[in-house]
């Protein structure tokens, strides 16, 4: 976190802290007022808590002041047209730590996930665990996660539940603790419909019964068996659910048509740890040999982010620099590094060698300046090993300084292709052929815009990374968005060669 964005967030902080003493509350109170929990006080207190506009306007309310006369929006103030150099380091995975997490409630001793990301979502994770009396503390960049005897779903903060699509990974590990509760409805990126279809299939051939209500899910179960699933589709967060709920299952589980991407590879992994024996990791079938009563104290490494990796690549290829990429999950971002050699890219894999986990393979990356043209066929993303969904938005970005037309086919998500069209606000030459394909014309020099953050972590990444590019100051408005899955990327950016200012509404 930059040193603006921190002072900002600990001026809001120590003025809620003195409002509240002078209102005579204490931590506690004020939690009750806010339906929260008094740690998630304290930490707001202590500075370490983004606000949006609507959390300032409910501590308002219950202090009887405004907090804000002013936006409470985070902007970053872009200056483009620098080139990045050295090396940049590879951050742990937002969808690696939110797979982690959910599996730590199948678990009923205590839990250590090593170098978990401090980024809104995982913030906004722990809010809901402890609203359901879970133990979840910081040790550094470690979480400890600690089950309460019972837990009790009917004062969960239903306020961070749905700013986060990861609480329906929940479900797999909960109905070993109860046999009905309620969850609200996931939220997340904005990218069209998302439905938990593929959730409620899988987890009905294990017994449980799903029920979907204006704003939430009514989950409830009597006995709970082994079965033989095939996935409805083949998404990350059902196929994570579907093996958490069998590794709590005595017998065996098959799973078909199952994702076996990086964040399902996690699950796989830490279950292994947890007893589970699971076959086939890595492919879409999986056979998962359940155990009961799960009570272990463990500890584990979540592995890196290729996501993150693919931005760092894209940063680089569209400033023309020479940049070095370190800790990259070479087994999740090796298509998308062909597809981008046949586009011209000049890189080199410096070493390989383990993540932490014991598990992963990570190399060292450098770019190099290279003149790229566009693919002869289209970019489109697929189920792994096929080019990650959320990598695909970072070729739009790469595409716009490509010689000649790129399709780039965002088939999963029927509205998110248009939030590509708002690079044409920096001089990007991006045309929306229906809900799902653009075209980019290219090579564009790319101009200074002010733009509001899109609702969706990479199209809103892809912006940022585009103004990197451009031959001014841009203004990206409110990147809360960005901070869900990004920890200091202003901070990191600039470390290289990057000139980004965080700019505080206080």
């Amino acid at each position: 976190m930059s040193k603006n964005h921190s002072s900002g967030q600990e001026k809001i902080g120590y003025f809620i802290k003195n409002l509240r003493n002078k209102r005579g509350l204490t931590q506690n109170d004020f939690a009750k007022l806010l339906k929260t929990s008094q740690s998630a006080v304290a930490r707001m207190e202590r500075g370490q808590q983004n606000f949006t506009t609507g959390e300032l306007q409910k501590i308002s309310d219950a202090l009887g002041h405004q907090i804000l006369s002013l936006s409470d929006s985070v902007d970053f103030r872009v200056t483009g047209g620098k080139k990045l150099h050295g090396s940049v380091t590879t951050n742990t995975s937002k969808n690696g730590a939110m797979a982690l997490i959910a599996c730590a409630l199948l678990n009923k001793r205590q839990t250590t996930l090593h170098n978990i990301p401090k980024i809104e979502e995982v913030f906004r994770i722990i809010e809901v665990l402890e609203s359901i009396d879970v133990v979840a503390r910081w040790q550094d960049s470690s979480l400890v996660i600690i089950p309460p005897k019972k837990f009790n779903l009917n004062k969960i903060d239903k306020n961070a539940a749905t700013k986060t699509r990861s609480v329906i990974m929940f479900i797999g590990g909960l109905i070993h603790h109860l046999s009905e509760f309620e969850i609200p409805h996931a939220g997340g990126c904005k990218m069209g419909n998302r439905t938990i279809a593929a959730h409620k299939y899988a987890l009905e051939e294990l017994g449980v019964s799903i029920n979907t209500t204006n704003d939430s899910y009514e989950i409830s179960h009597k006995k709970l068996k082994p079965n033989s699933i095939v996935m409805y589709e083949a998404g990350d967060t059902p196929a994570i659910n579907t093996l958490i709920a069998a590794a709590g299952i005595k017998g065996q589980t098959k799973i078909s048509f199952s994702s076996s991407n990086y964040q399902v590879q996690e699950a796989c992994f830490f279950l292994e740890k947890l007893g589970v024996k699971i076959e086939g990791i890595g492919t879409s079938t999986l056979v998962v040999n359940g155990k009961e009563n799960i009570a272990e104290d463990i500890e584990y490494y979540c592995s890196e982010d290729p996501i993150e990796s693919m931005m760092f690549i894209s940063a680089a290829i569209v400033t023309k620099s020479e940049l070095e990429i370190k800790r990259c999950p070479i087994d999740f971002i090796q298509l998308e590094l062909y597809k981008l050699k046949k586009m011209g890219l000049k890189y080199k894999i410096l070493k390989m060698y383990k993540a932490l986990n014991e598990r992963t393979d990570l190399v060292d990356i450098k770019i190099f300046p290279s003149k790229l043209k566009a693919p002869t066929d289209k970019i489109h993303a697929l189920p792994y090993p096929g080019i990650n969904t959320d990598n695909l938005p970072f070729f739009v970005t790469i595409a716009t300084q490509a010689e000649g037309q790129t399709m780039v086919h965002d088939w999963m998500w029927e509205s998110r292709a248009i939030y590509f069209t708002e690079l044409n606000r920096l001089g990007a030459d991006v045309n929306l052929l229906d809900p799902h394909r653009v075209l980019i014309n290219g090579p564009t020099q790319l101009k200074p815009a002010q733009i509001v953050c899109p609702p969706a972590l990479r199209p809103a990444a892809i912006i940022l990374i585009s103004m990197l590019a451009t031959n001014g100051v841009s203004v990206l408005r409110n990147v809360y968005a960005i901070e869900r899955g990004y920890q200091e990327i202003a901070e990191r950016l600039n470390a290289v060669g990057a000139e980004i200012e965080v700019v505080s509404g206080v």
